[in-house]
């Protein structure tokens, strides 16, 4: 009996210094995300970005059906951070009375950003560049205020490769870098403000062309636009390209700095923006917040361990999705997580993970208005926003909408404003890609009460029902 209980404790002890020693073996990957500010992918925003789509396109995987679930800046990040679509996070908009980096905000919401569950897992974590709109404003508490989850805190700048260079390379680490490029004013580097002088916005698609059938917002504009308007956005265009070379002079950058730090083959790197951007479309000269393509797609561009080269993925895969799949990725428990979206590790990398994709989505958006009228625009009224230029107005209070979007079994888009008159839009993007006709009034009846009841449920969902809805 003695000699069986010594050698029980010699089997146990050897199983757990095996243990030990496979534990200390298992190394954590690290993850860095890139998300830049209005970077559309329909109307060529990527076009400048050789070194990005060579560094991480093609080292990794590029989804060409990638979505934002609104299309403004701090509701969209907040559904990054979250994992959740604007309904459960409620910022609406991109001011503190709606919800953008408010104290209600700060109490209810960033606790369970997805930051902290990596930071509780001993992941390094760093933030750089640009965070919420409200972010150091005097009601959002300051620049004092450090979120949680995060070991190093430089809103605003960007000093990501003196963190690699500091980093314990005992842990793993997470980056979240936010070049706010390119956004307006679109100032580009010096060396690179007489670049791209030929260039010009695209003038295919919906470009110059009428909102015929469509919310009263996108029929007010002029048609054709008178050439100020034309002038403005094509020096936009240009000056938004120009800012993007420093962005991708950045991923260089910091991909030779992994490289070197021999971090490169265990770090996913993700490339993306909050949402995208029209330049021209339907009229309508600068700006975001419509229900269309050129506002909703996003580039997604992601190369890391597992992920074959030189792959393009048709799967649709919205922005909540990032933070379940870094999450994914760190080997959190996705079962413990309250989140809308889901991980799109096992599209990417199959080899890791199994799963299934989305048969639709929700879009949503809540418009903004001014209670008074644009003293420039006095014509126009109260109850309008971002009236520029020529008082071509971007936004109003009831350019409230919700849609669904399919591209499973049917590439169509259903959306409903809440507006007097009760305003539906409706696309087949198989035949009309570019959405130029409404055809609410010829469709089927009963695929309109489909769509009808699939938005109804979206639009109330939570958690596991956002990610199940038949």
């Amino acid at each position: 009996m003695a000699s069986a209980r010594v050698v029980s404790t010699c089997l146990f002890v050897a199983l757990l210094t095996c243990t030990l020693r496979c534990s200390q073996c298992v190394k954590l990957s690290n993850i860095i995300l890139i998300l830049t500010d209005d970077q559309d992918v329909e109307m060529g925003g990527m076009t400048p970005m050789k070194k990005t789509k060579a560094l991480i396109g093609d080292a990794g995987v590029t989804f060409s059906n990638a979505f934002t679930v609104t299309p403004l800046c701090c509701p969209s990040r907040s559904s990054i951070l979250t994992g959740k679509y604007p309904h459960n996070h409620l910022v609406r908009n991109n001011s503190i009375s709606g919800n953008c980096s408010s104290t209600t905000w700060q109490k209810e919401a960033e606790p369970f950003a997805f930051p902290v569950y990596l930071n509780k897992l001993r992941y390094q974590t760093f933030y750089g560049g640009k965070y919420l709109n409200q972010y150091g404003s005097k009601d959002a508490g300051g620049v004092g205020h450090v979120p949680p989850g995060w070991d190093q805190w430089h809103a605003l700048l960007n000093r990501s490769l003196h963190f690699l260079e500091e980093r314990s390379p005992s842990h793993p680490f997470f980056m979240m870098l936010c070049p706010p490029s390119p956004h307006s004013p679109w100032t580009a580097a010096p060396h690179y403000q007489q670049t791209f002088s030929d260039v010009k916005a695209p003038r295919n698609g919906s470009f110059n062309m009428p909102g015929k059938g469509k919310h009263w917002l996108l029929r007010q504009p002029a048609n054709p636009m008178p050439n100020s308007s034309v002038e403005y956005l094509d020096n936009a265009y240009r000056r938004r390209w120009q800012t993007l070379l420093s962005v991708d002079d950045m991923v260089e950058q910091l991909i030779n700095k992994l490289d070197s730090i021999k971090e490169l083959s265990n770090t996913y790197i993700f490339y993306t923006s909050d949402h995208g951007y029209h330049t021209g479309q339907f009229s309508l000269p600068i700006d975001k917040r419509q229900l269309y393509e050129f506002d909703i797609r996003i580039p997604l561009l992601v190369r890391g361990p597992g992920i074959k080269p030189k792959l393009t993925l048709q799967s649709p895969v919205l922005n909540i999705d990032l933070s379940m799949t870094i999450l994914d990725i760190a080997g959190v428990n996705l079962s413990t997580v309250n989140m809308d979206g889901q991980s799109f590790l096992p599209q990417m990398a199959p080899s890791l993970r199994n799963g299934t994709e989305r048969p639709f989505f929700l879009v949503e958006y809540t418009g903004e208005g001014h209670s008074s009228e644009d003293p420039s625009c006095p014509k126009l009224g109260p109850g309008l926003a971002e009236c520029f230029p020529d008082c071509v107005c971007e936004d109003a209070f009831n350019n409230t909408y919700a849609c669904v979007r399919t591209l499973k079994d049917a590439n169509l888009q259903y959306c409903e404003f809440a507006d007097n008159e009760s305003f539906v839009e409706v696309y087949n993007l198989t035949s009309d890609p570019h959405q130029l006709e409404n055809i609410v009034k010829k469709v089927d009846p009963a695929l309109l009460q489909i769509m009808n009841q699939r938005l109804i449920k979206l639009e109330s969902c939570t958690g596991d029902s956002c990610r199940n809805v038949k």
